[in-house]
């Protein structure tokens, strides 16, 4: 809840890999085709920014690729590495390497950086000359009716949403500017828009995805605000 002198605590989103599994498995099916687009061969060492619970790091390792994987959060590190994979906890914003990979990959991740300048301009050191970087994020338009609802009912409570929204959802002209800026060529970016059904309740996906809004209210008060989206 705001605290008397109006200011709300700062937007929480934490990873709890048995909820993701439930919740998001969706996530991985729908980067398959990044894998492909990535291209991945035997021999090649390839970052996974971003590995999360290792599901779809699992389809780099298969093309004989050398895989590391790095997450910030601990548990789907923890998860990652059940699956044989060779996985750090380490946040994006702190990636410091130079000129290791022939390849970085990452997969519904980016959208959540909140310094998304540091964590492009790392990714460009992390690669070697002539090396690669195949993306996907959320970007322009991305979930726009549940973030919209979202901040109408928070301000039907006299909460203000704008420090809560945890997402960096970018237009094509804003990032390819980005990674210009840092260096990149860019061969392929594009929007595309995709309907995605949710395999579960929107409430499972609110707990997953949203506990920003959520963090804000009381336990009670929870089931009414998810009810509105």
């Amino acid at each position: 809840m705001p605290s008397e002198d109006g200011k709300l605590p700062a937007p929480a989103q934490t990873w709890n890999a048995e909820r993701y599994a439930r919740h998001a498995g969706y996530v991985a099916e729908h980067g398959a085709p990044v894998v492909d687009l990535l291209a991945p061969m035997a021999g090649e060492r390839i970052l996974d920014l971003g590995c999360g619970d290792g599901r779809l790091t699992v389809r780099l390792l298969e093309s004989g690729a050398d895989v590391f994987g790095i997450d910030a959060s601990p548990g789907q590190v923890h998860a990652a590495r059940a699956r044989g994979i060779n996985a750090k906890t380490v946040d994006a914003t702190a990636l410091n390497i130079n000129a290791e990979f022939d390849a970085v990959f990452s997969n519904a991740v980016l959208h959540w950086v909140s310094d998304i300048d540091t964590v492009i301009g790392g990714v460009f050191r992390a690669l070697r000359p002539g090396g690669r970087f195949v993306g996907e994020m959320g970007g322009q338009g991305n979930v726009e009716t549940i973030i919209a609802a979202s901040t109408n009912a928070l301000r039907e409570r006299g909460i203000d949403p704008a420090p809560l929204n945890p997402w960096y959802f970018p237009d094509t002209a804003a990032f390819k500017r980005l990674l210009a800026g840092h260096g990149f060529r860019i061969d392929y970016l594009e929007l595309i828009p995709r309907w995605t059904a949710l395999d579960t309740s929107l409430s499972g996906w609110m707990d997953t995805f949203a506990e920003s809004y959520l963090s804000v209210l009381a336990l009670a008060d929870r089931p009414a605000f998810v009810a509105e989206i």
